[in-house]
């Protein structure tokens, strides 16, 4: 069975994805960090056309991450 979509709530700065609440806090343009029960868990980062996730340590998947970015980025353009 798929995995539900990313939920975005802009205002709250916030993703749900499978089950998981991340926080997104602005790093520089285009470059965000994700936490988790207020740790980082890793980056948000927007280049060359492209969200892509970087996971600090083993808590997330960078996959799992790529998914957040790339649904934070989205909601972010639209």
């Amino acid at each position: 069975m798929p995995e539900a979509a990313p939920l975005v709530d802009l205002a709250e700065k916030s993703v749900s994805y499978a089950g998981t609440s991340y926080a997104i806090r602005p790093l520089g343009d285009d470059a965000y960090t994700a936490l988790v029960e207020g740790i980082p868990v890793g980056k948000l980062v927007y280049t060359f056309g492209a969200a892509m996730g970087v996971p600090e340590g083993s808590a997330v998947t960078e996959e799992t991450l790529t998914t957040v970015a790339e649904a934070w980025f989205a909601a972010l353009d639209a």
